[in-house]
């Protein structure tokens, strides 16, 4: 049944794609964060629907698109060195085997990527991209909140419909993932258009933040905490009352905390106790390892290069027996530790040129951003939708870099699909600016929808 459902929904969607081609590109967002393959029992896993969507994705682009206003940023022109840097840095790897295995996927992910802002030329596109991207990411993490109040969760045993602790189904980075796009759910609970805007879509968008936030908490994702404190401290920017607003967290932490697993309550203290913790102390041995090997392979080592570190990490834990404080110290070995960080990951493998264009990528993102959301702060008609979004993308693309500090998602598709949608949204909001020197921007009316 599974099957039949999955295969049912897939084939509408690319049948619907035949008379308008830009759902080909919202399916591929669907195909590619659900993975329906992965779901399958045995129809849809024989098959390679990824590779057939997008290939009719840029077909429909190609074919039926309009292209007057075909526009290649900086960005994407940065995220193609980088590709190509990575294709080099591949075929010279340390670990050849191993590299191709990570560059088939990465490939993909990066050219989607750069294929992707050419295709969002108007407001209804980027807002169905960026909901579809919503909804693909909320079947997971819907089913991860629903486990969580049911069972409580565990580190390494909520089981998010796949048994395969990869993409976004690893626990860590569906606990990043979901507090990322927060920010976006709020726009789009605001300011959408593609439904009308009632209680409905509210009570929705409001279950569906409570479901992300219970994600680190199902996941005990270390990362997923410290994303979750991130958020708050980015969402008190844009608060009207900040002191009220503070008071509310601080109170929504204080009827929480009761009603938390030990074992979440037991995982999150050993964020102060790294010396006693080993996956804390190892993650920092990695990190030490990296930086020298990038000292001595400054072009890195091509893709999976970790795999080669060997480590001695000393741990120290102490307790307390009446006045006397026990200290126990050990030695822990361990051989092939992932860099458990995105920037670490970047060095290690692509090296000092690869982590350059990395920041950069990002740090353009964020700083366009910026721009938008204070050029449109306060514009109002059918404008006011402008700076909000700016506001949510760059949040969420802050929470990205906050959680990539601990977990090794450089190459992660979600956010690269992020990526492009800002750079679609700059490209459509600095062309309308442009227009609009000539003849004053227009309001659609919400009952009818401009064609995609």
């Amino acid at each position: 049944m599974r099957d039949l459902a999955l295969i049912g929904f897939l084939t509408a969607l690319l049948g619907l794609g035949l008379k308008r081609p830009f759902l080909f590109v919202l399916a591929y967002a669907y195909v590619d964060i659900v993975s329906p393959q992965r779901l399958s029992y045995y129809l849809l896993n024989s098959i390679p629907v990824s590779m057939i969507v997008a290939g009719l994705a840029f077909a429909g682009w190609l074919i039926a698109d309009d292209k007057r206003h075909l526009k290649v940023t900086g960005r994407q022109w940065l995220m193609l060195v980088l590709l190509a840097y990575a294709g080099w840095t591949t075929l010279r790897a340390d670990l050849y085997v191993e590299a191709l295995s990570k560059w088939d996927w990465v490939w993909k992910a990066m050219a989607w990527a750069i294929f992707l802002p050419l295709t969002l030329r108007t407001r209804l596109r980027i807002e169905a991209y960026l909901l579809f991207m919503i909804l693909s990411a909320a079947a997971i993490v819907i089913v991860g909140g629903i486990k969580t109040l049911l069972s409580g969760g565990g580190y390494g045993v909520l089981h998010l419909m796949v048994d395969n602790n990869s993409g976004l189904y690893e626990g860590s980075t569906i606990a990043t993932v979901a507090i990322a796009i927060i920010p976006v759910i709020l726009w789009l609970a605001r300011f959408g258009t593609v439904y009308a805007r009632d209680w409905r879509v509210r009570l929705f968008a409001s279950a569906l933040i409570l479901a992300c936030l219970l994600i680190p908490v199902g996941t005990e994702a270390r990362t997923g905490l410290v994303c979750a404190g991130a958020l708050a401290i980015f969402l008190l920017r844009e608060a009207k009352n900040r002191i009220a607003y503070m008071a509310m967290i601080a109170l929504a932490v204080v009827v929480a905390v009761p009603f938390l697993p030990q074992s979440f309550t037991g995982r999150m203290s050993t964020i102060q106790t790294y010396e006693a913790d080993a996956s804390a102390s190892t993650r920092l041995a990695v990190w030490a390892w990296t930086w020298d090997y990038a000292k001595e392979n400054p072009l890195g080592g091509g893709f999976e290069a970790y795999r080669q570190n060997s480590l001695r990490v000393k741990m120290v834990s102490s307790e307390n027996v009446g006045v006397v404080e026990l200290v126990d110290r050990s030695v822990v070995e361990d051989q092939g530790r992932a860099y458990h960080s995105s920037y670490f990951e970047m060095l290690g493998e692509q090296g000092f040129p690869g982590l350059i264009l990395f920041l950069l990528i990002h740090g353009i993102g964020l700083i366009r951003m910026e721009v938008l959301r204070r050029r449109h702060r306060g514009a109002e008609g059918d404008q006011a939708w402008i700076s909000p979004l700016a506001t949510a993308l760059q949040n969420g693309h802050l929470v990205y870099l906050v959680g990539s500090l601990f977990i090794g998602i450089a190459w992660q598709p979600f956010i690269y699909m992020l990526i492009a949608v800002q750079i679609g949204f700059d490209t459509y909001v600095s062309r309308r600016a442009n227009e609009g020197t000539r003849r004053p921007w227009r309001k659609a009316p919400l009952a009818a929808s401009p064609a995609v």
